[in-house]
């Protein structure tokens, strides 16, 4: 199997050189190239035949929102993992909306790198442990939320599923059974068409059923 080949974008050499070391040294990754800026980056995208690119959201000229953008504007099939720090979580609901696959705190370790990798591979959405947890503590309902094809009941649990809440902690909240909830979270999978929370969240932030 060959490498996955990856684009590092982060106006921090360091960080940069740090990962790169990381990767190349697990032996299924090869970076293929490196870039300070979003214009750095799209300047060299047309030379580069690249799979993953792990971008940085906050850089100097435009940011990693727009650069995500434009990106995939010129190639649909890279898979963009976002690099960011402690919060930041404002700027996920834009990295999403622009086509970002993975979301990775900078400090995450290699493991969660590494898996961050093969789930954008094989077409999901991933996000870390630990982001996911930080993210889900600021979430706040927003009352009007407009996705007609939930109902209010799959709307609610599926707030406290983005917060983090398991089936029978959501059932306790809810005064229901967990079989109840078991049920209505099926029914929220079927009908959003996500496989796992880290997608469930990534929809609940694009239909506007949470804030971030």
């Amino acid at each position: 199997m060959n490498p996955c080949r990856i684009i590092l974008v982060d106006d921090h050499s360091l960080f940069r050189n740090g990962l790169r070391g990381l990767l190349e040294h697990s032996g299924d990754c090869r970076v293929v190239g490196e870039a300070g800026s979003g214009e750095e980056f799209l300047a060299m995208l047309p030379r580069l035949e690249a799979d993953v690119v792990f971008m940085d959201f906050s850089m100097p000229g435009i940011d990693g929102a727009q650069t995500t953008e434009r990106a995939l504007a010129l190639r649909p099939e890279l898979r963009i993992i976002t690099l960011s720090m402690f919060g930041e979580e404002s700027y996920y609901s834009r990295m999403v909306e622009a086509g970002a696959r993975g979301f990775l705190l900078k400090d995450s370790p290699l493991d969660d790198v590494l898996e961050a990798i093969g789930t954008v591979m094989a077409g999901g959405t991933y996000f870390s442990p630990q982001l996911l947890s930080s993210l889900t503590e600021n979430m706040h309902t927003r009352e009007d939320a407009g996705d007609d094809q939930l109902s209010s009941r799959e709307r609610e649990i599926l707030v406290l599923v983005c917060r983090g809440l398991s089936n029978q902690e959501i059932a306790d909240a809810l005064f229901i059974s967990k079989r109840t909830v078991d049920k209505h979270r099926a029914n929220i999978l079927e009908k959003t068409g996500c496989k796992n929370t880290a997608s469930l969240v990534v929809y609940a932030i694009r239909n506007g059923v949470v804030d971030v």
